[in-house]
């Protein structure tokens, strides 16, 4: 049997994305061994069909960290035998080109993101020029490359001359179900409001949600942690709303679905102030497509074509937190329209899934060489 290294730069318990992957490599018959980090408060990890080996490191930001990572990465694939080795978004990238190098290994490479536009890079030049630096130097080299939209791959191709493969972050059908209900999670009985993933950062619009919470007849889950996690509890505190929104921490995927099942509407109010969140397609689009539920969103460009195909929600214009407040209000208030997007999203998630995306893994894979 063939084996994959499966290298990533989180702790594994919430990346669905990378868990789908491991789970279409073993249907096509490899071994598979994961490997990402454990840190402080990590969540235990739940079962998988695939081995797993989570790393302790010493730095938990920064150069450093990203420096340890890698180093422990290096080490770790250097000795182990493998026939793949695949590397998901740039900050993994660096260990597994050298392993690979000298091993003359075939690598493939998954960017989840257009990783040198993030907005935490936005205002640090010096950090922002090393990771361009770092992926000016590998990725013309690259024969395999995967990422999540069309905008990236078009920037693959324009920047470096590369081709990619676009493998979008859909659900598997019916992978997660509804095993609890609003008493068995504690939830009010009032309509529920949802954010969820793994990142509560900044130019989100997470802030003026909080603060539009004010003028809200709803209860709001704000389900992950992340950068300024703690200033929206704080935020809450200071709005007075503290009352009318749930902090969840990271959770396994199945375990937050079950609050995405059980919500009234999802939200996603990324901005388009950054490169990099203005061409993303966010896993929570089509999280809340196969909960059945509908959306209020912004309206980015690989996000828009989406909803207006599918019918499945509606999107907001700006950021005012009035305004958020009266959208929220106006939708929870119409509930034909409610009921039209759940069932246009009923029809979209058999379109919309994990089980269509990953054919093209798997016509990828039977020209690995």
């Amino acid at each position: 049997m063939r084996k994959v290294f499966v290298s990533v730069s989180n702790d594994l318990v919430t990346d669905n994305r990378v868990d789908k992957t491991c789970r279409s490599l073993i249907d096509v018959g490899y071994e598979v061994m994961l490997i990402g980090r454990v840190r402080k408060g990590s969540p235990d990890m739940n079962e998988r069909p695939y081995g797993y080996r989570r790393i302790r490191l010493w730095f938990s930001k920064g150069f450093l960290f990203y420096a340890n990572l890698n180093i422990s990465l290096f080490f770790k694939l250097i000795f182990f035998k493998f026939d793949l080795l695949w590397a998901n978004d740039l900050d993994t990238l660096a260990a597994n080109f050298l392993v690979a190098k000298i091993r003359n290994k075939p690598l493939i490479y998954d960017s989840h993101e257009h990783f040198t536009e993030v907005p935490e890079l936005k205002y640090n030049l010096l950090a922002k020029w090393f990771w361009k630096k770092l992926e000016r130097g590998i990725l013309p080299h690259l024969k395999y490359v995967i990422t999540v939209c069309d905008p990236i791959k078009d920037y693959f191709k324009k920047e470096y001359g590369i081709e990619s493969l676009v493998v979008r972050n859909c659900p598997k059908r019916d992978f997660a179900k509804r095993t609890m209900s609003k008493d068995d999670l504690n939830m009010p009985n009032l309509p529920i409001l949802v954010w969820q993933g793994g990142g509560c950062n900044i130019e989100r619009g997470m802030e003026e949600l909080v603060e539009c919470m004010q003028w809200v007849d709803a209860y709001l889950y704000i389900i992950g942690g992340g950068d300024i996690y703690e200033n929206l509890k704080q935020l809450s505190i200071r709005f007075g709303v503290n009352n009318k929104i749930s902090f969840i921490d990271r959770l396994p995927f199945e375990n937050m679905m079950q609050y995405t099942f059980n919500a009234t509407i999802g939200l996603s109010l990324d901005k388009d102030t950054n490169l990099n969140y203005a061409i993303s397609l966010p896993n929570k689009l089509f999280e809340y497509i196969h909960a059945e539920i509908p959306i209020l969103i912004t309206p980015l460009s690989e996000i828009k074509p989406i909803v207006e195909t599918f019918s499945c929600g509606e999107f907001i214009t700006n950021h005012n937190p009035i305004y958020l407040s009266k959208t929220i209000n106006s939708l929870l208030g119409d509930e034909k329209r409610m009921n039209l997007y759940s069932q246009n999203s009923k029809k979209a998630k058999q379109i919309l899934c994990w089980e269509e995306e990953e054919k093209k893994i798997i016509d990828l894979l039977t020209i690995v060489k």
